[in-house]
C-alpha cells in the first residue's frame, strides 16, 4: 500500500522493518542474560507456518497467531533448556533448531495441507491497516507513521516493552545481572539459568509474531519465507550496540536498504542481480565498517590507558 503516500520507499521500508525488529528485540532479550540466540532464523520460519496454519483453522487472526506464538516459544524454551541445563554447545543447538524448523514446517505441509510448495489460504482475512483520511500525505511523518499493519504498530509497542522491562523492572535488573554477573545473582538466592530460560522463551515469541507478520500479510505460506531475515537480526543486534533504540535504527537502516532495491527494480536501469544483492552488500558493508570503527577505538583506549 503505497498510495497517497509522499514518499513509496520510506513506508514501504516500515513495513520491512517489522519483521526485523521484532526479530532483533528478541536476541536483545537472550543477549542481555548471556546466551547467543542464533536460532532466530528458524524460529522465525515456525512463527510464519503456526501463525498462518492456526489463523486458517480456527478463523481468528488473534487466535492463530497466538497459539503460533504459543507453538514457537515451546520450541525456543526447549532449545533454551537444551543449551542452558543439559550444557549442549549453543551454536551446535541454534543451527540444529534452524534445521529442524526448515524440515518440519515442509513435512508437517505435506502431510496437513498435501503441498511442499507455496501454500494459499483463500478467504483467510489480512491483518487490518490503519490510517486517517488524508493525513497519510503529510511528508514524512505520514510515511513513518501512518497506513501500517498491526504487526508494525505491535513491534513499536513490543519495543516500549522491552525498554521497560530491561531498564526499568527488578525483572531485567536480574536479566542483566544472569547475562554480566550470574555469581551475584545466586549469592541473592536467585536462579540465573532460570531467568537465561524466560528470556529464550520471550525470544521465541518475538520471532514468531516476526514470522506471522510475514506470511499473514501476504495470506500464503511460502517455503523459506524467512529467507535469511533471522542472519540479518543477528547483525542489527550487534549493530545497534546491543540496546533498544540502537536495534531501532539499525533494523530501519536494513529496511531502507531493501525498500530502495525494490523499488530500483522498476524504476532503474540498473542490472536485476546487483539489485536483489544490494541490501547483502549494505550488510557486509556496514558490518566490515563497525568492526573497522570498533577496532580503532579499542586501540585508541588501550593506547590512552598506557599512556601513549
Amino acid at each position: 500500500m503505497t498510495g497517497g503516500f509522499t514518499f513509496p520507499v520510506l513506508h514501504n521500508a516500515v513495513d520491512i522493518m517489522t519483521p526485523l525488529l521484532l526479530a532483533s528485540l528478541g536476541g536483545l532479550l537472550t543477549e542481555m542474560a548471556g546466551m547467543l540466540n542464533i536460532a532466530l532464523e528458524g524460529l522465525m520460519l515456525l512463527g510464519a507456518f503456526f501463525g498462518i496454519l492456526f489463523s486458517y483453522f480456527t478463523g481468528s487472526l488473534f487466535w492463530g497467531v497466538l497459539l503460533g506464538a504459543l507453538v514457537t516459544m515451546g520450541i525456543a524454551l526447549i532449545y533454551g533448556a537444551v543449551t542452558i541445563f543439559l550444557k549442549a554447545n549453543v551454536f551446535i543447538t541454534g543451527l540444529a533448531t534452524n534445521l529442524m524448523a526448515a524440515g518440519l514446517t515442509t513435512v508437517l505441509s505435506h502431510h496437513i495441507l498435501a503441498n511442499k510448495g507455496v501454500v494459499t489460504f483463500p478467504g483467510l482475512a489480512r491483518p487490518p491497516r490503519w490510517t486517517l483520511e488524508g493525513l497519510e500525505s503529510v511528508p514524512v511523518l505520514g510515511d513513518l507513521f501512518l497506513g501500517h499493519g498491526f504487526f508494525t504498530y505491535f513491534s513499536w509497542l513490543f519495543l516500549g516493552f522491552v525498554l521497560v522491562l530491561i531498564y526499568a523492572t527488578p525483572f531485567g535488573f536480574r536479566l542483566r545481572g544472569a547475562g554480566k554477573n550470574p555469581a551475584a545473582l545466586r549469592a541473592l538466592g536467585l536462579h540465573p539459568r532460570r531467568y537465561q530460560l524466560i528470556a529464550f522463551g520471550f525470544s521465541g515469541f518475538a520471532c514468531a509474531l516476526a514470522g506471522a507478520s510475514l506470511s499473514l500479510n501476504i495470506g500464503a505460506y511460502v517455503p523459506n519465507i524467512s529467507s535469511g531475515r533471522g542472519w540479518t537480526a543477528l547483525v542489527i543486534l550487534y549493530l545497534g550496540n546491543r540496546t533498544p533504540l540502537g536495534i531501532l535504527g539499525a533494523a530501519l537502516f536494513f529496511a531502507l536498504a531493501e525498500s530502495f532495491s525494490n523499488w530500483a527494480q522498476g524504476a532503474q536501469a540498473i542490472p536485476a542481480d546487483f539489485i536483489l544483492a544490494l541490501p547483502y552488500l549494505i550488510t557486509l558493508a556496514v558490518m566490515v565498517g563497525a568492526s573497522v570503527i570498533k577496532y580503532r577505538r579499542s586501540s585508541r583506549k588501550k593506547q590512552r590507558e598506557c599512556g601513549v
